[in-house]
């Protein structure tokens, strides 16, 4: 099976680094790597996207390539030992990854020997639905999307940038953990809150929660 490393703003720490090394069994200078960068407006040419890039090679890594689902034949992911779903707009994502079949050879990989990383937006379409997203900042919801169901690669609701609260400025004046607290409270669901400084590392199995 497949492992993941959920992450709100990518290998921004030396912890997080070493979480992703440990992840990685093989020799790293013969594995392939997609940075997957679709949820950009700026795609490839992304700042975070160009700094994953150089994080790569300064790890080792010798074979990587930027991948973007809108224009890219998706069965690229199937050759791929590390996958890397840069962040940006979660709707934009999840549109795409349904018009080109990308969402489910994304299923198909994460059942594989492959290693995933979540950025933000990439890790809320890893996770069972973005209805959180929607709540929060419906605006970005650009692509008109109704059905907001995710790849459900894991199975709880997720909240990256949990301790940024100049991202998520609200009319009323409440915290992120007061309207989180309200969307578990009428979804009847647990919201794992994930930091800019933390990850989470999963081996995958059937029905993983977090």
């Amino acid at each position: 099976m497949g492992s993941l490393l959920l992450t709100s703003c990518g290998f921004g720490t030396e912890e997080i680094k070493n979480q992703f090394l440990d992840l990685i069994d093989r020799e790293i200078s013969s594995l392939k790597v997609a940075i997957l960068t679709t949820a950009s407006p700026t795609r490839n040419h992304n700042r975070y996207a160009q700094r994953a890039m150089q994080e790569f090679k300064d790890m080792g890594f010798r074979h990587i390539d930027f991948v973007d689902i809108e224009f890219d034949d998706p069965q690229i992911l199937m050759d791929q030992d590390v996958i890397y779903i840069n962040g940006g707009n979660p709707f934009t994502l999840l549109y795409h990854g349904r018009k080109s079949g990308a969402d489910q050879i994304m299923q198909r990989r994460a059942a594989q020997h492959v290693v995933i990383v979540g950025v933000s937006a990439g890790t809320l379409w890893l996770g069972p639905d973005i209805n959180l997203v929607h709540v929060f900042t419906p605006q970005m919801n650009t692509m008109g999307l109704t059905d907001f169901q995710a790849l459900g690669i894991f199975n709880s609701p997720i909240f990256p940038h949990y301790d940024r609260e100049d991202l998520f400025p609200d009319a009323e004046g409440r915290t992120i953990e007061e309207r989180i607290s309200v969307f578990e409270s009428e979804e009847n669901c647990k919201v794992t809150r994930l930091r800019d400084e933390q990850c989470f590392s999963i081996q995958l199995q059937k029905d993983v929660s977090i």
